[in-house]
């Protein structure tokens, strides 16, 4: 199995050690990883702003980049989803509609294509609560949504049972918006800075002592909010959890 890692812009920027992760994570679990070192971003902040001008420019680097691998996984499951539901600003050629079935986020990659059952290398012995993007839960659907009352699963959650230590507080509002939003944080600051207080307040009430979210823009948005109240919350991606480091 060859898979092609994509490192989304954000994280090769601003959080490496989380594609170290994930890196490793995959080569531990026997997989063959190549990083196309001409990968830039995928075009989600363009194509989400309407701009399909510059978002077909970067769909079709992307494309030039992951031709060719079984599968494609990124640690990110909003720049996933923009790949396998919104990638559509450059022709639907059979090669770019391959790119966008076999393009996977990483919990939904581990836990439905590898079918991890255990993580012997690493533990954890923390109280963490989970998030869950919206992205992931209402595009990638890693996560029950409340909204359409459907039986309840959390398939990061089944991933952090497996890891010796890890003790697992469910939130108040499990599935709600942290503020991120991409650009809406930015064009709606104070509802946004609301939403993440709102999140970190039900953290705090769980008394957990780390964050775990298969998305750093999302945790990227919160520990911003955490820093500035003062809270201890740390906050780490998933890959990190799996892999044992690097924190």
């Amino acid at each position: 199995m060859r898979v092609g890692l994509f490192i989304p812009c954000y994280i090769d920027a601003i959080y490496p050690k989380v594609g170290i992760a994930t890196l490793e994570l995959l080569e531990k679990l026997g997989v063959e990883v190549i990083v196309p070192l001409d990968q830039t971003c995928c075009g989600q902040p363009m194509g989400n702003e309407g701009d399909q001008k510059n978002a077909a420019a970067a769909e079709a680097l992307f494309c030039k980049n992951f031709e060719g691998f079984d599968y494609i996984v990124g640690p990110a499951g909003s720049c996933v989803k923009h790949v396998r539901q919104h990638f559509d600003a450059i022709p639907q050629t059979t090669q770019v509609q391959q790119i966008r079935r076999n393009t996977f986020e990483l919990v939904e990659f581990l836990t439905d294509i590898l079918q991890v059952s255990e993580f012997p290398w690493t533990s954890f012995n923390h109280n963490v609560a989970i998030h869950n993007s919206c992205s992931a839960i209402r595009g990638l659907h890693i996560q029950s949504r409340s909204e359409w009352q459907e039986p309840r699963f959390n398939k990061t959650e089944e991933l952090l049972h497996r890891v010796s230590g890890v003790t697992v507080k469910h939130l108040d509002r499990p599935d709600e918006c942290c503020g991120f939003g991409g650009t809406f944080c930015v064009t709606d600051e104070a509802v946004s800075v609301k939403m993440g207080q709102d999140k970190v307040a039900d953290y705090e009430r769980q008394e957990v002592a780390y964050v775990v979210s298969p998305d750093m823009s999302c945790l990227m948005h919160q520990q911003g909010i955490a820093e500035r109240d003062k809270s201890p919350l740390k906050f780490v991606h998933i890959a990190q959890v799996l892999n044992n480091g690097p924190y």
